[in-house]
């Protein structure tokens, strides 16, 4: 008997002696009490969800502006690579047309191999 009285009852439904279960009836001041304590939570989860979604925006906004100018930097290397060297491959002046050397020799260095020789 004392652990009827410790019991806690977390459904609306009651069993009668029949073994039927039947509803209970809240009354309106307990339903509207409830909705007076779960709508200054809800507004509070609300804020938050929205404060986190901004600042995971400003993050993804922040890390698209960083790629972004990633690109355009490594674009505006390129692009001054292959504007310095011309189709030939001579490397061109700024702004100067390229010299091509059309009577050029070859000449080839040659070191005499001299085995080393041990002291005597």
């Amino acid at each position: 008997m004392n652990d009827e009285r410790r019991k806690i009852i977390i459904s609306e439904y009651r069993q009668d002696a029949s073994g039927e279960y039947h509803q209970v009836p809240l009354s309106p001041v307990n339903r509207w009490l409830t909705y007076a304590m779960l709508v200054p939570v809800l507004v509070v989860l609300v804020l938050i969800g929205i404060f986190f979604f901004a600042a995971f925006l400003a993050l993804l906004a922040i890390a698209v502006v960083v790629v972004g100018l990633r690109f355009w930097w490594l674009h505006r290397k390129y692009q001054q690579t292959t504007q310095q060297f011309d189709e030939g491959g001579t490397r061109t002046h700024e702004k100067e047309s390229s010299v091509n050397i059309e009577d050029a020799q070859i000449i080839e260095e040659r070191e005499s191999y001299q085995p080393h020789r041990p002291r005597q």
